[in-house]
């Protein structure tokens, strides 16, 4: 049928309501015509109808995904239109002007250059039809002759095509309310499309102001659901039959193909592409009161995440010992279908949320040291609501993430208030024993690494309330060593020696030295590695010591410290410690590939040495060598004598120790006690030449 004909075919049923089947058959014939079609009036015509079209914009089951389609016909001709126009040329060059069609082609093309096939079938975007209708026609346009970095059209048109894009998405984010839930989203989605093809001019001129709140409902409330997907899970998880526990979330469950669906539409498969967006518009927004409304929009949508999720029972899963916990089928299909989409929840937050944070440190408005606080505080509250998701298999470790929680710390860091009322309001529950929820114990992890980052800004009593006593009871817990409980027990050690190594809080330190090594003897080195019970030891010893005010107020504390590691060293453990715990303990720094407790006890000694007040040091150094000697395996004794040797000469000794490590190696009998562990007599000093005694003559 010709092409004509054809056309008003297509226009008559334009104007009815069809069934699933004929109304696809409807989008395939409009592509056929936007590529055959030679007239642009006729073009034009057709775009204009289209836009209008009961078949299209009334079908049964309108929603987001069919209003998307009508990007998808507009690209799709566009690519043929612009495939035709490099093959016509092509052509054209290879038969010098001849044109002939390649054998087996069965259609002919509208035959018109790219350029005037975009003008023509943008004038049928009038003012018949809607806005956002407007913006999918020219996103469709757009994309198909400009993706994938093509540049088929000519350099002023593709300004101008940018331009209309920019101009129609802002007319209609102005009426984007009366417009509806599905015209909202289709902006959005149809400028998630066409943004990265924008240039920076184009781009500057959105109206983010408005841009902003639509982005985060489409996000948030389109694309989450506003979180409601895992309360309709809980309905569905179980305890399996003779499961000894286990959870059970079948494939068959309602609430997975509602997850599976949540995850295909269009919304959340673009969720990275959409944060970026977010995030561009939360930094170019002119009014600053529509940041920080979002803001509270992340902070309160990231409540609801988190009370839904403590509401499910998967949330007592600990994600290191899912195997056990799950069953087999919940384990493989849907426990990582769930993870998938909790991920780019995470992800698209925080994107948003960096972009908020860095405003906040040059926005005028926002870094008022009344308002600058708050801002930081709200964003660690929103940190701490998906902790949940973020704790799990490394998903903190991205950039962005790093960045907005170490930014936020920094700032509330300025304030010792902020501080203050923020610990306070997350404060782990104050009790005997430490909760036996997996999600209250991740709450927990975030809380005190948090707090480690706190004590400079604290009082001595808040510090004491707020980091020492919450730390503590980890301290003290012996039950199962799960993966979970040993990040929480090295974050609880991390956060008291936070505290004992502020001068401020010395009164504190005096008070828990003794109390806390005794807790780093018994956790090592089960619950703690023994990089971790170093740097512990180290702390604290530096701390106890000159010129530290309560090196004066207690001489004797270092010392009585050394006494009780030296004990500790006397019954530690001579056989190697496991692979996983020596991959723990390894350091880049020493080489060290294998350890036993008792000779990452003697190196917690040895490191020790460059802090122990002068009178001492000379006496520990032999004490050092000594229990160096005492390690029988050479494998692990090996990295202990080269941990001596290096702080000899690594500097890490100040002028006076080295002098008096320097003399104990040289003349003192060092040099023999480290390397065959027997020292020698010191020797008498004698002048170069000097006579021998008689009694050793010949």
């Amino acid at each position: 049928m010709p092409a004509d004909r054809l056309l008003n075919t297509l226009l008559q049923h334009y104007q009815d309501v069809h069934d699933e089947p004929k109304s696809e058959q409807i989008l395939g014939t409009t592509v056929h015509l936007l590529t055959h079609l030679s007239n642009p009036l006729n073009l034009g015509v057709l775009t204009s109808q289209l836009l209008t079209a009961p078949a299209i914009w009334q079908r049964p089951g309108f929603d987001l995904s069919h209003a998307l389609r009508v990007v998808s016909i507009y690209n799709t001709a566009a690519l043929r239109v612009s495939r035709d126009a490099a093959e016509a040329l092509e052509r054209k060059n290879k038969s010098d002007g001849f044109v002939r069609p390649p054998a087996g082609q069965d259609r002919e093309s509208g035959g018109l250059k790219p350029d005037d096939w975009a003008r023509a079938v943008v004038k049928g975007a009038d003012d018949r039809s809607e806005r956002w209708q407007h913006l999918l026609v020219l996103t469709g346009v757009l994309i198909g002759f400009e993706g994938n970095d093509r540049r088929t059209l000519s350099r002023g048109l593709r300004s101008t095509l940018q331009q209309a894009v920019v101009v129609a998405a802002n007319l209609a984010l102005q009426s984007h309310a009366d417009d509806g839930p599905i015209a909202e989203a289709a902006i959005v989605m149809a400028l998630n499309y066409a943004f990265p093809l924008l240039s920076e001019y184009h781009q500057a001129q959105l109206d983010c102001d408005v841009l902003l709140p639509v982005l985060l409902w489409a996000m948030l409330r389109e694309g989450c659901n506003d979180g409601l997907f895992l309360q309709e899970i809980a309905r569905d998880v179980t305890q399996a039959v003779g499961g000894a526990g286990a959870c059970s979330w079948p494939q068959h469950a309602p609430s997975f193909a509602v997850l599976v669906e949540m995850d295909r539409r269009p919304v959340m498969s673009n969720m990275g592409p959409l944060a970026k967006m977010a995030a561009f518009a939360a930094t170019h927004t002119t009014d600053t009161n529509i940041v920080l409304q979002a803001q509270d929009d992340l902070v309160l949508f990231s409540h609801k995440l988190l009370d839904a999720w403590a509401k499910n029972r998967l949330s007592s899963v600990e994600f290191g010992l899912a195997s056990a916990a799950l069953t087999p089928e919940t384990l493989q299909a849907t426990w990582p279908v769930l993870w998938q989409v909790l991920r780019k929840v995470m992800f698209g937050i925080v994107a948003t949320l960096q972009a908020i944070v860095s405003r906040s440190l040059l926005d005028r408005q926002m870094l008022h040291e009344a308002v600058a606080p708050v801002i930081v505080a709200k964003s660690l509250q929103i940190l701490r609501n998906i902790s949940f998701i973020s704790s799990v298999n490394g998903n903190d470790s991205f950039q962005v993430y790093t960045f907005t929680y170490l930014t936020s710390l920094d700032v509330i860091c300025r304030s010792g208030a902020a501080c203050e009322n923020f610990l306070a309001d997350f404060r782990p529950a104050e009790g005997l024993s430490v909760p036996s929820a997996h999600l209250q114990r991740t709450l927990d992890l975030y809380y005190l690494n948090v707090a480690e980052h706190m004590p400079l800004s604290l009082t001595t009593e808040a510090a004491d309330a707020l980091i020492i006593k919450p730390a503590t009871l980890y301290l003290g817990f012996d039950g199962a060593a799960s993966p979970t409980m040993l990040q929480i027990f090295e974050s609880a050690h991390s956060a008291v020696l936070s505290v004992l190594s502020c001068p401020q809080h010395s009164a504190l330190t005096i008070q828990l030295a003794p109390f806390y090594i005794v807790k780093l003897f018994e956790s090592f080195p089960v619950r703690i590695s023994p990089r971790q019970f170093r740097v512990a030891f180290k702390t604290v010893m530096q701390m106890v010591s000159p010129p530290f005010a309560i090196a004066a107020q207690e001489p004797l504390l270092g010392e009585t410290l050394l006494e009780m590691l030296l004990g500790a060293i006397t019954t530690a453990s001579t056989l190697p410690l496991a692979p996983d715990e020596t991959a723990q303990a390894a350091s880049a720094e020493s080489g060290e590939t294998l350890q036993s407790a008792q000779s990452a006890l003697v190196l917690a000694l040895i490191d020790a040495l460059p802090f122990l007040p002068l009178p001492l040091v000379e006496e520990w150094m032999t004490v050092a060598a000594q229990t160096l000697n005492e390690i029988v395996d050479p494998r692990v004794r090996r990295p202990v004598m080269e941990r001596f040797w290096d702080i000899l000469i690594n500097g890490e000794m100040d002028v006076e120790r080295s002098a008096i490590g320097v003399a104990w190696w040289g003349t003192k009998g060092g040099r023999e006690l480290v390397l065959s562990g027997e020292a020698r007599p010191a020797e008498l000093p004698m002048m170069s030449g000097a006579l021998m005694p008689a009694e050793s003559k010949l």
